[in-house]
C-alpha cells in the first residue's frame, strides 16, 4: 500500500510539472505571443460568441508616465505566470501585478540605475514589446529578462530588484560580444526565448551603412556569460561566407538582425529566426550578391547556434523588406500525412510555408523575373521569390485604377502626383524616377505579428494597405561653406537626410519636420535626442563630438563661437559613414496621403485577414478600425493603418485593437463578423494577452499611442465577463 501511495505521488507531481513546463502549453500567457511557438493562441474558453458583448473593464493600470507631447509609447504584450502580470511602462519600468485586481506588487525603473542618464528625459522612451521569464527546475530561482536600449536585465520576478550576479551586475550589454568593436546603435526591442538555461535574444540596429551586426546570442540565463552566436554576416569558413563577393563584408557591414521575435520547437530544439536587410537599406552596390544571411528564415538548434537551413524571403533586398514578426509553428496535414511546419509572414503581404525540420517549402515557390533597371552600380538580383500559396493576404498591385476617389477633387489631384511616380511593378529598384513600394514600408504585416488556431489551422493577420513612395535622390556634394553650419549641413547630409530629407521637412510624426526645431530644443536636449535616440530614431552616439556640434549649428541655426575655429578649420566631411561612399540616398519615408491625411488608394485601409493554412486560401478579409467622419458621410468602414497583432481563442473570437481610432475589437474568428468593441483611453498599438485565474479569463492590453499621430497613453486596460 506505501508503495502504491508513492507511486500516486509521484505520478502526480510528473503530471504536474509536465503541465506547467509544457510544450507550447496554451492555457495561460507565459511568453510573449502567449506561447513559444508564437501562435497568439488560447485555449481559454470562458469568454465566447455568446457573451463577449457582456465584457467590462476588470481593471487598469499606469505607472503614469506617458510623455505629454506624445513622444512616447507601449507596445509591450504582457505576460502572466502564476497569477502575477509582467509587463512595463512607456519609460520601460518593469511591473509585476496581481493579474486579477491590477493591484501593483513592485516596480523596477531603470532610470534609477543608470544615473548617467538622470538629465535625459527622453532617454528611456524606448521600444520593449515584451519581457522574458525563467525559473529553476525547483521553482527557487525565477527571473524577468527584459531590454533597456541596448541593456537586458535579469531582474528578480519575486522582488523586482536586479540579480547582481547576472552580467555586468545584473546586465547584459547588447553592444558587447558583437565579434568586432561597434560604437553604433544596437537595442533589444521584441524579446527572445528562454531554451533550457539560455536566453536567446536578438536586437534592433540603425539600417544605415554603418549598422552593428546584428548577430544572434545565446546568454547563460544563471551568469549571463555568452554562450553561442550565429553570425548573420557569415565569417571566414562560415556557412554562406562563400556567397559574399566581397571577402570582407563581416568586418565592415552590419544588419541582417532579428528585431522581430522567434520561434521555439521545444521539443526538437530548434529557434526559428526571421532576419531584416544589410545597411544601407536602399542602395546595395557595396554590398553585390544575395546578402545571405540577411532577410531570412534561419533555423539554429537551440542548445549550440548550429546552423540547420535557411530560405531566403528577399534576395539583394532594396526595399527594406525586412521580416517583421516572429513566424508560427503549426502542424497540417497534406496528402493524409501531419507536417510540422512553420508559417512566416513578410511586409509584403505573403505567408512563406516550410516543413520545419528540414526547411522544404509546403507549397511550391517560383522565383520569378524581377525588374533590372537601376541605379548605377547597383546589380539587382534577377529573381525573387513568390509562394504559389498561401494566397496573398494584402492588394500586390497598385495601379492607376486603385487610386483614392473619396470624392472627384480628391481623386484628380492624387491621379496627378500618382502619375509622377514612373514605376509600379513589384521589387523594380530604387531609382531618381520613384517607384511605390505596396504594401508599404511598414507592412502589410508587421511587428504585431499573426496569431494561429493549432485546431484550425487558421491564421489570422492584421494588415496595413497603405502605398509609399520610394524616391532615390544623389547625395549632396559637401560643398559647404567653411562654416559651423556650413560643416553641419554636411553632416545632416551624412546621418539624417534620408529621414527627414533634404529640406528638413521630414515625412508625417514617424520623421518629423526639423524646421523651427530651435524653438523646441536647446543644443544640449537635442544633443541628448541624438545620443539616446527616441522612439523611431535609433541612437547615432556614434557620431563625433565636433561632427554633432557641427550637425547642431546648422539644424538649431546656431551662432558661431571662437571655440569652433579648430572645427572649422578641417578638412571637408565625407559622406561616407563606413568607408562605402555611399552616392545615393533615400529622399524620405513618404506616405501616399492625401491633403487630409487619408491614404492615397481605396479602400481598405486595415483589414483582419484568415488564412487556411491547410489549403492556403484566403477565407475572409474584413476591415479593421474606422474613421467615424467618414462614416457619417455615407463611406463604408475603410479600416486604418494598423500596429499591433491579434490573437485568437478557443471560445470563438479574434481580439485585435492595433487603430488609429482608439478601439479594440471581437470577431467571430469563423466569418469576419465583429460582435464587440470598446473604447480605449489611447490607441492599443500592441498586442492583447489573455489568461485564466481561478475559472475566470482576463483579456489586457497595453494603451500607449503615440504613432502616427495619436495621443500618448500609458494605461493597460482588463477585461473581463462580470462575476
Amino acid at each position: 500500500m506505501k508503495n502504491l501511495i508513492s507511486l500516486i505521488v509521484v505520478s502526480l507531481c510528473l503530471i504536474t510539472a509536465c503541465k506547467k513546463h509544457s510544450s507550447p502549453g496554451y492555457s495561460g500567457w507565459r511568453t510573449y505571443a502567449g506561447s513559444k511557438d508564437g501562435n497568439r493562441y488560447s485555449s481559454n474558453d470562458q469568454i465566447t460568441l455568446k457573451n463577449v458583448n457582456r465584457l467590462k473593464v476588470a481593471w487598469t493600470y499606469s505607472t503614469h508616465d506617458k510623455d505629454s507631447a506624445n513622444r512616447s509609447q507601449n507596445q509591450c504584450n504582457p505576460i502572466m505566470v502564476d497569477g502575477i502580470l509582467y509587463g512595463t511602462s512607456p519609460k520601460l519600468k518593469l511591473f509585476a501585478l496581481d493579474a486579477a485586481t491590477g493591484k501593483q506588487k513592485w516596480l523596477f525603473d531603470p532610470a534609477k540605475q543608470d544615473t548617467s542618464k538622470k538629465d535625459d528625459p527622453l532617454a528611456f522612451y524606448k521600444i520593449c514589446r515584451g519581457v522574458v521569464y525563467w525559473e529553476d527546475e525547483n521553482g527557487g530561482s525565477k527571473r524577468i529578462f527584459y531590454s533597456v536600449g541596448s541593456k537586458t536585465y535579469a531582474i528578480d520576478a519575486d522582488n523586482g530588484e536586479p540579480v547582481k550576479s547576472f552580467g555586468k551586475g545584473g546586465y547584459l550589454d547588447l553592444t558587447e560580444d558583437l565579434g568586432r568593436k561597434t560604437n553604433s546603435f544596437v537595442s533589444g526591442t521584441t524579446p527572445g526565448v528562454i531554451f533550457k538555461n539560455l536566453l536567446i535574444i536578438g536586437t534592433r540596429v540603425s539600417e544605415s551603412d554603418d549598422s552593428a551586426p546584428g548577430h544572434i546570442r545565446a546568454y547563460d540565463v544563471i551568469t549571463g556569460k555568452l554562450r553561442w552566436i550565429f553570425h548573420t554576416i557569415p565569417h571566414p569558413g562560415e556557412k554562406g561566407y562563400e556567397t559574399w563577393p566581397d571577402s570582407t563584408a563581416w568586418k565592415r557591414l552590419g544588419g541582417a538582425n532579428d528585431w522581430g521575435g522567434m520561434a521555439l520547437d521545444e521539443k526538437r530544439g530548434i529557434v526559428y529566426l526571421p532576419t531584416g536587410s544589410i545597411g544601407d537599406d536602399f542602395y546595395g552596390a557595396k554590398r553585390k550578391g544575395t546578402d545571405l544571411f540577411a532577410n531570412c528564415l534561419i533555423a539554429l538548434d537551440a542548445a549550440t547556434g548550429k546552423y540547420l537551413w535557411h530560405y531566403q524571403v528577399i534576395h539583394h533586398d532594396l526595399w527594406d523588406r525586412d521580416l517583421p514578426a516572429n513566424p508560427n509553428l503549426v502542424t497540417i496535414k497534406r496528402d493524409g500525412k501531419s507536417i510540422d511546419a512553420v508559417a512566416q509572414i513578410t511586409k509584403h503581404g505573403l505567408i512563406f510555408m516550410f516543413d520545419r525540420t528540414n526547411g522544404e517549402p509546403i507549397f511550391p515557390i517560383e522565383e520569378r523575373a524581377v525588374p533590372q533597371n537601376a541605379l548605377p552600380g547597383e546589380q539587382p538580383w534577377p529573381t525573387q521569390p513568390i509562394p504559389s500559396l498561401p494566397q496573398p493576404f494584402a492588394r500586390q498591385h497598385f495601379g492607376r485604377e486603385d487610386v483614392t476617389d473619396l470624392t472627384p477633387e480628391i481623386h484628380k489631384e492624387m491621379l496627378e502626383r500618382y502619375n509622377k511616380v514612373k514605376y509600379n511593378v513589384a521589387f523594380t529598384p530604387p531609382s531618381k524616377e520613384g517607384d511605390w513600394i505596396f504594401p508599404g514600408f511598414d507592412g502589410g504585416g508587421e511587428w504585431g505579428g499573426a496569431a494561429v488556431d493549432p485546431e484550425t489551422k487558421i491564421m489570422y493577420i492584421s494588415n496595413t494597405e497603405l502605398p509609399y513612395i520610394q524616391l532615390m535622390i544623389d547625395v549632396p556634394k559637401n560643398t559647404y561653406d567653411h562654416t559651423l553650419q556650413g560643416i553641419g549641413h554636411a553632416i545632416y547630409n551624412k546621418y539624417c537626410i534620408s529621414c527627414h530629407g533634404p529640406e528638413l521637412k521630414g515625412n508625417g510624426t514617424a520623421y518629423p519636420s526639423l524646421i523651427n526645431i530651435n524653438k523646441k530644443y536647446n543644443d544640449q536636449q537635442a544633443s541628448q535626442i541624438i545620443v539616446n535616440g527616441r522612439n523611431m530614431m535609433p541612437s547615432f552616439k556614434q557620431i563625433p563630438d565636433d561632427e554633432k556640434k557641427a550637425l547642431l549649428a546648422f539644424v538649431l541655426k546656431l551662432p558661431p563661437k571662437p571655440s569652433d575655429a579648430k572645427i572649422i578649420s578641417k578638412e571637408a566631411v565625407s559622406t561616407s559613414k563606413n568607408g562605402l561612399n555611399i552616392p545615393y540616398t533615400l529622399n524620405g519615408y513618404k506616405k501616399f496621403l492625401d491633403t487630409n491625411g487619408y491614404p492615397g488608394i481605396k479602400p481598405p485601409w486595415g483589414t483582419l485577414d484568415a488564412v487556411d493554412l491547410t489549403s492556403g486560401k484566403l477565407l475572409w478579409k474584413v476591415p479593421l478600425g474606422e474613421y467615424p467622419e467618414l462614416t457619417k458621410k455615407g463611406i463604408p468602414i475603410t479600416g486604418t493603418e494598423l500596429y499591433g497583432g491579434p490573437l485568437v481563442t478557443k471560445g470563438g473570437l479574434v481580439f485585435v485593437a492595433a487603430t488609429k481610432d482608439e478601439m479594440i475589437r471581437a470577431f467571430d474568428k469563423h466569418t469576419g463578423k465583429q460582435v464587440w468593441e470598446a473604447k480605449l483611453p489611447a490607441a492599443g498599438y500592441a498586442t492583447p494577452a489573455t489568461y485564466s485565474i481561478d475559472g475566470k479569463q482576463y483579456v489586457v492590453i497595453a494603451c500607449g499611442g503615440g504613432k502616427i499621430g495619436s495621443k500618448s497613453g500609458d494605461r493597460y486596460v482588463c477585461f473581463a465577463l462580470p462575476d
